[in-house]
């Protein structure tokens, strides 16, 4: 069975592990840029979400490699803002 991994930053981590998702947190765009490319060789990774921030930050080499592969598929996911409750 493959596996659903989320790389994403310390504050929205914590609600994919509540739901139950690997995650896998990067407290910088830089940080993101070195795990990145490790997960698109592990064979039982399926889908790897990336927090859109950090997949804007991706070489272009990186991404025609994504763009390339069927397995896993990487899918960019926004970042949530902490929202003060006024509409």
């Amino acid at each position: 069975m493959y596996r659903f991994v989320v790389v994403t930053d310390p504050d929205t981590a914590s609600g994919f592990r509540l739901a139950g998702v690997d995650v896998i947190e990067a407290p910088s765009v830089e940080e993101a840029r070195k795990i990145i490319p490790n997960l698109l060789y592990k064979d039982d990774t399926g889908i790897v979400a990336v927090n859109e921030e950090f997949m804007a930050a991706l070489d272009q080499k990186l991404m025609e490699k994504i763009e390339k592969t069927y397995r896993p598929v990487v899918i960019p996911i926004p970042r949530v803002f902490a929202t003060s409750g006024r509409r």
